[in-house]
């Protein structure tokens, strides 16, 4: 890391800097623990951050207000947005150099408006932390791991929403990600996962979600996922993961159609499980699928099986990831 780049968690101020890029991680939600809210809180979810894919937009003070590249009206509408509310100039130049892939479970519209709204800032020598943006931004109504991934990465759990406020959960517990363990992506690109106003409407019409369903997540989470984590056992992790999928894929399969919203990925991680990968699963409404590994040689191999596997998909490809133990990234873009 030069002397121009900088952590988002601790913004630094730089006022004759010419302008400023954000490269703001992926991450995958690994599940909601209380869907009900009977104890006065709903949702608390479980996520991590991935090294990749990741976003990448840059900023630099302009004359009036542009923004160019994929996903760029959204960028624009951050911008807009936290302009207005903390009273800053809104002049500036987007450019989304490169986005995630848009519904795809990764969180690619919290990490967008977080980038766009933190490079403001920070060109107006008003560095903002996460949790003040997500609130500005009216993101994080249901889950904190966008929140917490964009600000300090890691593996990640939140207290959910608390009945009657309008505040993003709060980060209860973050761990790195074992360096030697990986995750394999599965991606389909004629699959997208429900959002916005769709998503609204499926979370509505869900089954009752039983405090005795409530409970086992939350025990699976404290009790196994978490030690197992910081113990470094993958396989008991990983078995963890793969059973808070299953509950929950079962609980939501009315809403997308069964476990996974792919049935193309639903295969593949199949065929995975079957391979003896854990932790198998999709991220959010999908249609991303994951699988956890304790050792890169096996994410590698498992990987190069899929591929010969599903050649005849051509919709589906497959990468291996490891886990982000940091947040955003500043880079600064020259001083005069």
């Amino acid at each position: 890391m030069n002397d121009n780049t900088q952590s988002i968690a601790r913004p630094g101020r730089q006022t004759h800097a010419n302008g400023v890029r954000i490269i703001a991680p992926a991450r995958l939600h690994l599940g909601f623990l209380d869907l009900s809210g009977s104890l006065g809180r709903r949702f608390g979810s479980l996520g991590l951050t991935l090294d990749q894919p990741t976003l990448s937009l840059k900023m630099v003070p302009a004359d009036e207000l542009t923004a160019t590249g994929p996903d760029a009206s959204r960028a624009r509408a951050a911008v807009e947005r936290v302009a207005t509310h903390f009273e800053f100039d809104p002049r500036v130049a987007i450019t989304v150099e490169r986005a995630l892939p848009p519904h795809a479970g990764l969180g690619s519209g919290t990490q967008l408006a977080l980038a766009a709204g933190s490079a403001l800032a920070m060109l107006r020598g008003r560095p903002l932390d996460a949790r003040t943006l997500t609130a500005a931004l009216d993101r994080g109504a249901r889950s904190g791991i966008g929140m917490g991934a964009f600000a300090e990465g890691g593996v990640l759990l939140d207290g959910g929403k608390a009945a009657g406020r309008d505040t993003p959960p709060p980060i209860l517990a973050r761990h790195p990600f074992p360096a030697d363990w990986r995750l394999l992506l599965a991606f389909d690109d004629k699959s997208q996962g429900l959002s916005g106003s769709e998503e609204v409407t499926a979370m509505n019409a869900l089954p009752p979600f039983e405090d005795t369903l409530a409970g086992h997540l939350c025990r699976l989470t404290l009790m196994v996922a978490l030690p197992a984590l910081v113990e470094q056992d993958c396989a008991a992790f990983g078995a963890a993961i793969g059973e808070i999928q299953a509950r929950l894929g079962d609980h939501y399969a009315r809403a997308q159609g069964g476990r996974y919203t792919s049935k193309d990925v639903a295969a593949a991680m199949e065929f995975a499980a079957a391979e003896g990968a854990s932790g198998v699963g999709q991220s959010s409404w999908g249609p991303t699928g994951f699988a956890i590994l304790g050792a890169p040689d096996a994410a590698e191999q498992l990987a190069a099986r899929l591929r010969q596997r599903f050649a005849h998909r051509p919709n589906l490809s497959f990468e291996v990831a490891r886990g982000r133990n940091a947040g955003a990234r500043t880079e600064w873009l020259g001083t005069d």
